[in-house]
């Protein structure tokens, strides 16, 4: 059993749905109301929920928005490289992991609606990390890309979709 089998068991993870293992470790009892939550949200959602996530090096969390901000926190393993289109279309990506010294983050805020995918960088291992989300996630706010129709969008950025996109309509 290799060191992420080990964590995902231990932790109780399931396959998450953009790729990876996830495990939901925290949800507020405190609800929004949807009056308060604005027109982009239908029902309620927690004050905030947060997750264990792991991603190994044979896959790749695939693009993928949510309608939330959401916090990245770094705890162990090999770095993760964070690659993020904005609403916009430009590209930007940040090293999530410990190495201050070379200019990686332990933490680093995802903006709400921006697109985003996630690998791990390294051969033959993992990262374990951590997602806040608030207002608390919901699947009914999760998006996951669907290659055509991202590139039609943001051709520019076709090469990186191409590589981090599992759905091609």
């Amino acid at each position: 059993m290799t060191e992420a089998e080990k964590i995902a068991n231990k932790l109780n993870m399931l396959p998450h749905p953009e790729g990876g293992y996830y495990k939901e470790t925290y949800r507020s009892d405190g609800e929004i109301t949807p009056n308060i939550l604005g027109t982009d949200f239908t029902g309620k959602r927690n004050y905030s929920t947060c997750i264990y996530f792991l991603l190994t090096s044979d896959t790749f969390s695939a693009f993928h928005r949510i309608k939330q901000d959401e916090i990245w926190h770094f705890y162990k393993g090999a770095p993760i490289m964070l690659h993020i289109i904005s609403e916009k279309g430009n590209y930007s990506n940040v090293i999530i992991g410990n190495d201050l010294e070379n200019n990686e983050f332990p933490q680093y805020i995802v903006k709400a609606k921006n697109w985003f995918a996630a690998e791990v960088i390294g051969n033959s291992t993992y990262s374990l990390l951590g997602c806040t989300v608030s207002p608390g996630f919901d699947f009914k706010d999760f998006e996951l890309a669907e290659r055509a129709a991202l590139t039609s969008k943001f051709p520019e950025q076709k090469t990186i979709i191409e590589k981090l996109t599992r759905i091609n309509n």
